[in-house]
């Protein structure tokens, strides 16, 4: 027997508190106007199957859309493509009834054979259109998948090798939004820069390294979008980025320096919208090469690096320290963790008993950009530089271009990297096995960590749908982690937008992704 369910919510929704809202009054908004939001890097796909990175997924999920989606600032499921759905009672069938008339950008019809193709595309090789290794989200948000099938026209059913509870959530996260299959088979390889989806703005054209340009889909299923144009432009700096958000020439923007908080709340034209972040910024400690293929080096590197001082001073008192890998924002933190507060002394003990009490040297890579949940770019990499020198070991900072940085992270050419992760759903199985099922190294497993009790206690998770005995085995699994300390964990970054007040309607999601279909100006 099935359960219909309209609203389902398979876990508590993540709803977070958040000042300077930028709300609308109840009245209608008004049309028209090009909104312009900063971004501090590119983009390096616009396919929502081909990308980890958030520039990208920020403009993604004004393009493309999912069977179902996050209500309004929180990590809730509502209908989007699909209008309700039923659930089996073993949770291994999903049956979606999808909304009809809906179109692709491209004039061709969204349906259940279009759903079919998009989600076969990345699970099977033998799919025409498989495109080997391009698929990074795949294996954790759609691999539990048996079948997809086309019931009939407006109908599609999923049937899963397990029970999985965050299935739904997946379904709403940027990387199942569905594409046309027309355009796949049009643009073949090159789909990453020819997107074509259903959602609220069309994509128009992509100057790399330059900007990427929308207008509103006029025939949008929920309803035209308010603005008539929606541009994400790259300026690298943040200082740069501020000025340009003061002087009135771009919207809203990310990456503020903590030092110019102050600057935004006291600007009458500015705001600043904050909220908690699911959110946490790590070193990758690749635990397959040495020295961090030893437990007590990798113990070492997290007691010798300050990060309360890094909080206070670097990030401005903007975050949070990190004690384990998941931020105490989302349901199934352990607040036991005790982490590794900073202990010099305690470093070069571990380091001598693994053998290197002279110390070591070893490349540590990072990045310019500024990000989510680093504000401060590549001057993370050089305090904690600092810090491990005062221990012995020795960091020669290696800074890549992002792109080429990204991709040799997946690839595991580093030796250690710094590397951030925002929550995709809100549930902790997007953190826990994002990061440490071994069957993710190569994507976003980046510290080629193996642990099979690990790997037993993500998948017995998955398979229950009671959150409490969820919960028990996320605690485990963060006893684990803790003590196998693959990770450097440094920090849990607030959300900060600082945005023009002409700027009416803009919503923090917990995702952090940048919705702009209900936004409008202020005339």
């Amino acid at each position: 027997m099935f359960k219909r369910l309209l609203f389902l919510l398979l876990i508590t929704a993540v709803i977070l508190g958040m000042t300077g809202s930028a709300l609308a009054d109840n009245h209608e908004g008004q049309y028209g106007g090009t909104l312009i939001y900063a971004t501090g890097a590119d983009a390096d796909a616009l396919d929502p199957h081909m990308t980890t990175l958030g520039n990208s997924a920020d403009v993604i999920v004004n393009v493309f859309d999912g069977l179902v989606r996050f209500k309004s600032g929180t990590t809730e499921i509502e209908p989007a493509l699909a209008t309700d759905w039923e659930i089996s009672d073993d949770g291994l069938e999903y049956v979606f009834n999808l909304r009809e008339g809906v179109q692709f950008h491209d004039g061709t019809p969204f349906n259940a054979e279009a759903v079919v193709f998009d989600i076969e595309r990345q699970l099977d090789p033998e799919h025409p259109y498989y495109l080997e290794g391009s698929y990074p989200y795949a294996g954790f948000s759609l691999g539990m998948i048996d079948e997809v099938t086309a019931v009939d026209e407006y109908t599609v059913k999923f049937t899963l090798e397990n029970p999985y509870a965050p299935f739904l959530k997946n379904l709403a996260m940027f990387a199942t939004m569905i594409a046309s299959p027309e355009a796949v088979k049009e643009y073949g390889e090159d789909i990453f820069k020819n997107p074509v989806g259903t959602g609220a703005f069309k994509f128009v054209e992509w100057v790399r390294d330059d900007q990427i340009t929308l207008e509103a889909n006029e025939d949008y299923w929920d309803g035209r979008p308010y603005l008539d144009e929606l541009i994400f432009t790259v300026i690298p700096n943040n200082q740069t980025r501020l000025l340009e958000l003061e002087n009135g020439n771009v919207h809203l923007m990310e990456g503020l320096n903590p030092t110019d908080i102050e600057r935004v709340r006291e600007n009458e034209e500015l705001e600043l919208l904050e909220a908690p972040g699911l959110n946490i910024g790590y070193i990758a400690l690749h635990n397959e090469k040495k020295p961090f293929d030893n437990k007590e080096v990798r113990k070492a590197m997290n007691y010798a690096v300050n990060k309360q001082e890094i909080v206070d001073y670097l990030m401005g008192g903007q975050a949070t320290v990190a004690k384990g890998p998941l931020p105490p924002t989302i349901w199934g933190y352990d607040d036991t963790l005790e982490g590794y507060p900073y202990d010099p002394e305690m470093a070069r003990e571990l380091l001598e008993e693994a053998g290197y009490g002279d110390g070591f040297e070893f490349t540590l890579r990072t990045y310019s950009a500024p990000r989510s949940y680093n504000p401060v770019g590549a001057r993370l990499a050089t305090a904690v530089q600092q810090y491990l020198s005062e221990v012995g070991i020795k960091a020669n900072i290696e800074q890549l271009e992002w792109g080429t940085y990204i991709e040799e992270g997946k690839a595991g050419k580093h030796t250690a990297a710094f590397f951030g992760w925002i929550a995709d759903n809100g549930d902790p199985d997007n953190f826990l096995n994002v990061f440490f099922n071994s069957d993710n190294r190569g994507s976003t497993n980046r510290a080629f960590y193996v642990n099979e009790e690990v790997d037993r206690l993500l998948e017995e998770a998955q398979q229950i749908t009671d959150e409490a005995e969820r919960e028990k085995l996320y605690k485990k699994v963060q006893q684990i982690v803790v003590d196998d300390a693959p990770f450097v964990f440094l920090n849990h970054m607030k959300m900060q937008i600082p945005i023009r007040t002409s700027v009416k309607n803009y919503v923090l999601y917990p995702t952090n992704n940048k919705y702009f279909h209900k936004v409008w100006l202020e005339q």
